[in-house]
């Protein structure tokens, strides 16, 4: 059971109560333009809640003074496990977008993963054109390392080919992260 708090957030694991939240902002083609997947109706929202409350992979992002859901972390563990390497994502509601929470929730994460569970390395990819996702990234002390052509595609044109994308790739290595939690960047 994950439950991690920061100075406004409590980044647990889903609840299936979560649903109503994650549709909240899963239901905005927008938010989606750089991820998998397309705009979700509620039943399909009350089934991803329910199937993410019996894990630790998706975690909740709540405001701790009302309760509300207004995103999510991705953090799974990635490659062999004897590399202790962990991929980290995120999705948050627009209407919150602005405020440090996006930030705030990923560092926490983090850090629980550097300091609680012994991670190596964490790794994040990002579309090039989502320059708001990658300058967060570089707000929590990642380093780009790399762009990645046509590194995959998550829509297809209407006669069935694959709409090719790049990506950058950022990582921090547990000994960066300690330099940068040191240095005050956190």
């Amino acid at each position: 059971m994950i439950n991690l708090e920061t100075e406004r957030l409590v980044v647990r694991n889903f609840r299936p109560e979560d649903w109503q939240d994650l549709h909240e902002y899963l239901s905005i083609e927008e938010v989606l333009r750089f991820e998998p997947g397309s705009v979700s109706s509620p039943e399909e929202c009350k089934e991803m809640a329910a199937e993410r409350s019996g894990g630790d992979i998706f975690l909740a992002a709540v405001l701790k003074d009302t309760g509300k859901m207004i995103g999510h972390i991705y953090f799974n563990q990635t490659g062999p496990q004897e590399f202790r390497t962990w991929e980290l994502g995120y999705i948050f509601n627009p209407v919150y977008y602005g405020h440090g929470y996006a930030t705030e929730a990923s560092r926490r994460v983090m850090q629980h993963a550097f300091e609680e569970l012994g991670a190596h390395r964490i790794i994040a990819m990002c579309n090039p054109d989502n320059a708001s996702s990658w300058k967060l990234l570089e707000r929590l002390g990642m380093r780009r390392e790399g762009h990645l052509l046509q590194e995959a595609f998550f829509r297809s044109t209407d006669d069935g080919r694959p709409i090719w994308h790049d990506a950058y790739q950022y990582a921090i290595l547990a000994d960066e992260w300690a330099t940068v939690k040191v240095g005050g960047n956190l």
